[in-house]
């Protein structure tokens, strides 16, 4: 095999800080750029700037080997690089459905011009169909005269909290390419993962683009359904768990997934999907991508569903009463609050005149930014403290791994919503808790 190329990673949020450290893991020589001065200086420091399970031990293998560094400088990403990852952010537009595409423009504005001989330039960007096409164009104005920067789509698939595992063996590869050369070029990148088994998929860059929208609609789609079920369980006093359980082994179905409770946050399957039926109406295909308009909707109902059910336990309202939230990040293993259920909760449960005290294990201090009104604990027992009732937002596992027991002697009444159905909910009865989750009678 050829030498392996030296490879630029531009932009180094969530995404580009992963794939940086996995592709230096792979062996090879890797420059992250950012335009964040304090950004670089904290990655070159071995410091990752969010939390994500063995990432900074990944980043520091990577700088202590030599083969990772970082940069603000746009001309030496051009110099060092025959292969260029962009892997800038794509947030929801503020005030619409559509994809931000603004730092992917500039990254490419920037760069284009310095390419001053044959490269190629790899999207992992999370954007609408139709990008790539239109990048390709616009880079084959920007290089130099006589050059080639070829351009190609590569979508990501990262889970926030598996990150490490997902970029170094990921469960498959697309490659959205125009050449053989490109083609190939992707090959060398990912011989490792490849030569373990990993499946590739080659196809155009426009099905490229479509993958990961696609995917996270379907997945969205899947989580929203069985929360959907969840209402219909409560209105028949069926229990939506062992209704999943039983669902999850149709073989056509499938378990992932189909885990009832608050629903889909963060800051891919919200906006994605939104900007996936934002850019179907563009193409004149709005009515094709209509249901996930209430895919959304159903996804909203469940956070104020819990909102409810707590007014409810509660004799009608939550006002002066003490509540205790366990979890604000989106997910377990993540300090993301974007778009989070748990901290939407909190917050409109405090909205509602409750004293709300909320525990996360890493999301703590991201919250407290957003949200400052709300009281933080260092600990479930502090959050549960005195508290009327009790909320599970967040099934981290040192949450759902409380004993009831002991909980139960620092709160002022022996209440809890599962929002998550992630509890033994007769071991909580049993030691004396009204449990109430979603979609169970």
């Amino acid at each position: 095999m050829s030498a392996r190329p030296a490879v630029t990673v531009l932009g180094t949020g969530y995404l580009g800080t992963a794939h940086a450290a996995g592709l230096a893991a792979l062996g090879f020589p890797v420059l992250g750029v950012d335009r964040d001065p304090g950004r670089v200086a904290a990655l070159a420091a071995g410091e990752v700037p969010f939390h994500e399970p063995g990432l900074r031990a990944l980043l520091r293998e990577g700088l202590a080997r030599g083969l990772l560094r970082f940069t603000t400088s746009y001309p030496a990403a051009a110099a060092f690089g025959t292969v260029h990852f962009i892997c800038v952010g794509t947030p929801q537009r503020a005030g619409s459905y559509h994809a931000d595409l603004s730092a992917l423009d500039a990254c490419v504005g920037t760069l284009g011009p310095l390419l001053d001989r044959p490269c190629l330039v790899v999207g992992k960007s999370t954007v609408p169909v139709g990008t790539a096409a239109r990048l390709a164009g616009w880079l084959a104005e920007l290089a130099p005269a006589g050059r080639s920067a070829e351009l190609a789509w590569n979508p990501e698939f990262l889970r926030e909290g598996s990150a490490v595992h997902d970029t170094l063996r990921p469960d498959r590869i697309v490659i959205g390419v125009g050449s053989a050369r490109a083609e190939q070029r992707l090959r060398e990148v990912y011989a490792g993962p490849l030569a373990a088994g990993v499946p590739l998929v080659v196809t155009d860059p426009a099905t490229a683009e479509l993958v990961k929208v696609a995917a996270n609609a379907f997945l969205a789609t899947k989580i929203s359904f069985i929360n959907a079920m969840a209402e219909l369980c409560e209105a028949a006093q069926a229990d939506v768990v062992q209704l999943a359980e039983a669902l999850g082994h149709d073989p056509r179905i499938g378990h992932r997934g189909l885990r009832p409770g608050l629903g889909f946050g963060g800051g891919c399957l919200p906006k994605d999907i939104r900007a996936f039926m934002a850019r179907a109406g563009q193409l004149g295909a709005a009515q094709a991508l209509r249901f996930l308009q209430d895919v959304d909707e159903i996804n909203a109902r469940c956070r104020a569903r819990v909102v409810s059910l707590a007014c409810d336990l509660l004799g009608g309202s939550v006002a002066g009463r003490a509540v205790g939230v366990l979890g604000a990040a989106f997910k377990p293993d993540s300090d993301d609050i974007r778009d989070s259920p748990a901290l939407a909760v909190a917050a409109t449960l405090g909205q509602l005149g409750a004293r709300v005290s909320v525990f996360d294990p890493a999301a703590m201090d991201r919250a407290r930014q957003v949200h400052p009104e709300l009281s933080y604990a260092g600990s479930v027992q502090g959050a549960a403290q005195d508290a009327d009732l009790v909320l599970l937002l967040t099934e981290w596992p040192e949450i759902c791994d409380t004993d009831p027991e002991v909980l139960g002697k620092t709160v002022a009444r022996r209440w809890i919503i599962d929002a998550r159905n992630s509890l033994d909910a007769e071991r909580w009865r049993a030691a004396g808790w009204q449990y109430r989750a979603l979609g169970r009678g």
